[in-house]
């Protein structure tokens, strides 16, 4: 059956989305595989990387929440680069395991809810200190800032967080359920990528745009998920298990 010009437009471009990821990652890397060699032959082992890489989050998760948005930017691009490294590290030590793809996935998942955590409680903290100072409210108010536009932003990073979870979450389920899901283009690369070039700007409105955006696509991106399920689960001989 033929796709409508539409869809077959966006399937196109999908694919096209896919292709671009794939040089990027294969060039990142090609470019560290010297590291990664030096790493094998002193005897780091990829659970390491994965551990240090959580830490390092969870400090530019402190730095985000004191205002230190550049600071925070650059661990979160030591943090990407232990990332990339782990895995690549347990192929070139032929130590790829079960449990190190579960520990893996286990602290990526931690590691982005400590960040969207700590970016969400400064903005939160900001509220609750204009609660003590009423000066501030009236300094802020003349440029426009009302008291509720920080709490908005702190619901905004929640809500960053719940759609990075889902989808981690629909791919996750889908492939329990025997289906292949690497549909979507926004995953966490991405949103890494675009929280690191957010932070790079400090305090100011790149980042709640930044959260904006990563909201926006986090949830397309799940919905897109969930809509290629239905599509392989229709019709004769479809899961029909409940979760």
């Amino acid at each position: 059956m033929t796709s409508p010009p539409g869809v077959a437009a966006a399937r196109a471009e999908a694919r096209g989305l896919t292709r671009a990821k794939d040089r990027l990652r294969r060039g990142a890397h090609a470019a560290l595989h010297p590291v990664v060699a030096g790493l094998a032959r002193i005897g780091v082992q990829p659970d390491h990387l994965t551990v240090a890489g959580c830490v390092i989050s969870a400090a530019a998760a402190l730095a985000f929440f004191e205002g230190g948005f550049r600071l925070a930017s650059a661990l979160l691009c030591v943090s990407g680069v232990c990332d990339i490294l782990d895995g690549e590290l347990a192929r070139e030590r032929g130590a790829s395991s079960v449990f190190g793809a579960f520990l893996d996935s286990t602290l990526d998942r931690l590691a982005d809810a400590l960040v969207l955590a700590g970016i969400a409680g400064f903005y939160l903290e900001h509220l609750l200190e204009l609660a003590y100072a009423p000066s501030r409210v009236l300094a802020e108010l003349s440029h426009g800032l009302e008291p509720r536009t920080w709490a908005i932003l702190t619901l905004t990073a929640i809500l960053a967080l719940i759609g990075s979870f889902l989808v981690s979450y629909t791919r996750a389920r889908a492939e329990g359920l025997g289906l292949e899901c690497r549909v979507g283009w926004f995953e966490r690369p991405e949103r890494l990528v675009l929280l690191i070039v957010a932070g790079l700007f400090g305090v100011g409105p790149v980042m709640p745009g930044a959260l904006i955006v990563l909201t926006l696509l986090s949830y397309w991106t799940a919905a897109q998920r969930v809509a290629h399920v239905h599509r392989g689960t229709r019709g004769p001989g479809r899961l029909t298990e409940g979760g």
